[in-house]
């Protein structure tokens, strides 16, 4: 008995080290007798985290996706954006991307291909913008660009990149 009594106290005072730890800090009374709000010591910065946005060419065969600087709470781009990456499903699987700065960049050999989403459709003639990047989408393909001049060309005959 004297150990069963034992273990329990450990277990108890165990558990209650753990809860201490990772439990948020007791609500306190106020002078007026009312109780203060759970405040934590460390609240998440959700704010530092943008939203990606994404579109297709009417062909289905180009998407891209923007990822704003900071990246996203699931994604972070290694110089921390922004960063533009449209893929190209035919003929070849094909990665444009243009990062923060620095020239644009075709991957041959894709290994998490992914593309299309379904939607929004960037019409032919239409332009999409955000941040320092802007695409044109034609009939001929995809051209996109960064501020600074760097851009990159998709489409089923031709790629370029600079």
């Amino acid at each position: 008995m004297k150990l069963i009594t034992a273990c329990l106290l450990a277990l108890f005072s165990m558990s209650s080290f753990v809860l201490a730890d990772g439990a948020p800090p007791p609500r306190m009374p106020t002078a007026d007798g009312g109780k203060t709000a759970d405040v934590p010591e460390e609240a998440p910065d959700v704010t530092s985290h943008g939203k990606q946005e994404e579109f297709v060419l009417p062909s289905g065969n180009i998407g891209c996706i923007y990822t704003p600087k900071g990246g996203t709470a699931v994604y972070q781009p290694a110089d921390g954006g922004p960063e533009l990456s449209c893929d190209r499903i035919e003929p070849r699987y094909v990665r444009a991307t243009l990062a923060r700065e620095g020239a644009a960049t075709l991957y041959k050999d894709v290994s998490d291909q992914s593309c299309c989403s379904a939607g929004p459709v960037l019409d032919y003639g239409e332009t999409w913008t955000a941040g320092p990047f802007s695409c044109l989408s034609t009939r001929t393909g995809l051209s996109c660009k960064r501020d600074d001049g760097h851009s990159f060309f998709l489409s089923r005959k031709r790629l370029a990149a600079n």
